[in-house]
């Protein structure tokens, strides 16, 4: 039997960072995956997604100029491809066997706490790490199996685009592939079931987002859940229900993206009892599951379904597994982007939620993207930012809607998880014209503040 100090499941985000970390600390291991490296990320998620993505926003550009102008979806439906080409090489068998780490394809399963079968293969791991990710709920109503339904798993293999799609979902994947298509041509009913988009975004950033889209010519039906779906012709015809009455519409094929499911069933997961009633992976703060010496990460055991949270879980479980100081995951810090144009990022606490836990000793510092002269330059000034803080000034979440917003988002994640007050920023000299200057901005902002409740300076002005 080969023996490995680290047999990894899942060649994702999660299963990649794990595998290379462990390399790095001078261990053998073995990454096993029944598809290519790379995971959902490169083949159907995070990278397809922004290739796809940025042919939108070109073709979009173009047409601004150029009204009246059709988009080849065959050629950027080729040019997304090639994308993935590109960054494949970056993951591949080759790549991953010059980097010193054993890489097999085919379906692993878990035979005990150190024991993983490859069809008639045994191999044994000091640990075990699962990084096998989720894939998309599938939406179960009546006449689906009779009707083109895509996800982002076969989206992006699709030769050229149709001429109407019925998108269902909300959500960030529902809404940044929503809006390309839209802009690639394909007319787009969107099927959301709340009252608006993003519910985990800050409102007011969330229903300027809506009417930007609504504006480029989406068709957003709020309220709504499919009813069934049935073939019309050479189209489909779904039935939603809206605020209680019934409505038809007609497109060329569905793309949904209604959530996720963990991918752990059929690996002998459910015998070693480390799965909870969802079907995710139970782990503790450190990653490590009930039976020691087995870890999870990613989206597989969540609770955040993230590449960059599943590289920062991985990571930590291997420094847990193999170092003598085990640390846990903070969640404190968590941060993301909805790559929609404008984007639309969140970290930390909304503030209703930082008024419910802190009460009225929050600040709330916001500052327009009108107000920054680079954005009023380029004529991309909608958007803002709004950061909450504590009453030392440290920030506890902060919203961004706006160009670059992911970029702007990250800076600000510096401040909050080093735990440095926000009025401290505006020491710090930028760039000018820059997107970045909204942080001065709102750093003199929280300066200001700060003097005011100064008691010297209270003092003075009595």
């Amino acid at each position: 039997m080969n023996t490995y100090d680290l047999i990894v499941i899942g060649a994702g985000s999660g299963g990649l960072s794990a595998a290379y970390t462990a390399v790095g600390f001078g261990k053998r291991v073995l990454l096993i995956d029944k598809e290519l490296p790379g995971g959902e990320c490169t083949w159907s998620g995070c990278m397809p997604s922004k290739a796809f993505i940025h042919e939108a926003s070109q073709f979009y550009s173009a047409k601004k100029l150029a009204p009246g102008i059709l988009c080849d979806t065959a050629r950027v439906m080729n040019n997304v491809r090639s994308a993935i080409a590109r960054i494949y090489e970056g993951e591949s068998p080759k790549k991953l066997s010059r980097d010193g780490i054993v890489f097999k394809t085919g379906h692993a399963s878990l035979l005990d706490s150190h024991t993983v079968s490859l069809g008639k293969e045994r191999f044994h791991g000091a640990k075990i790490i699962i990084a096998t990710g989720s894939s998309p709920r599938k939406l179960t109503i009546e006449g689906m199996d009779q009707i083109k339904c895509h996800d982002n798993t076969t989206l992006f293999k699709l030769k050229k685009l149709p001429q109407s799609m019925v998108v269902v979902g909300g959500g960030p994947i529902g809404i940044e592939m929503a809006q390309a298509l839209n802009r690639l041509g394909v007319h787009v009913d969107l099927v959301v079931k709340h009252d608006r988009i993003l519910q985990k975004e800050d409102e007011a950033h969330a229903l300027t987002l809506q009417q930007i889209l609504e504006a480029e010519g989406l068709v957003i039906h709020l309220n709504a859940l499919p009813d069934k779906v049935g073939p019309s012709g050479d189209e489909m015809v779904m039935t939603i229900r809206q605020d209680g009455k019934l409505k038809e519409l007609k497109a060329a094929a569905v793309f949904t993206a209604i959530g996720r499911v963990p991918n752990s069933r059929g690996m002998g997961l459910e015998k070693l009892g480390i799965l909870d009633k969802s079907g995710s992976v139970n782990v503790n703060d450190f990653m490590e599951t009930p039976i020691k010496g087995i870890y999870a990460v990613g989206d597989v055991a969540g609770p955040y379904l993230f590449s960059h949270m599943a590289n920062a879980q991985a990571i930590q479980a291997v420094q847990n597994a193999f170092l003598p100081i085990r640390r846990k995951v903070d969640y404190r810090h968590v941060v993301w982007t909805t790559f929609t144009d404008p984007e639309i990022s969140q970290a930390g606490y909304l503030e209703r939620d930082a008024k419910a836990d802190y009460g009225k000793g929050i600040g709330v510092f916001k500052c327009d993207y009108s107000e920054l002269d680079r954005a009023v330059a380029q004529g991309n000034d909608t958007g803002s930012v709004k950061i909450v803080t504590d009453r030392k000034g440290r920030i506890l979440g902060a919203s961004v809607l706006g160009d670059r917003s992911g970029e702007i988002i990250s800076e600000i994640q510096v401040l909050k998880t080093l735990g440095i007050p926000l009025h401290k920023i505006s020491r710090v000299v930028h760039p000018y014209p820059t997107y970045s200057e909204v942080l001065i901005k709102l750093g003199k902002r929280a300066a200001v503040e700060r003097l005011k409740s100064n008691p010297l300076v209270k003092l003075l002005r009595k």
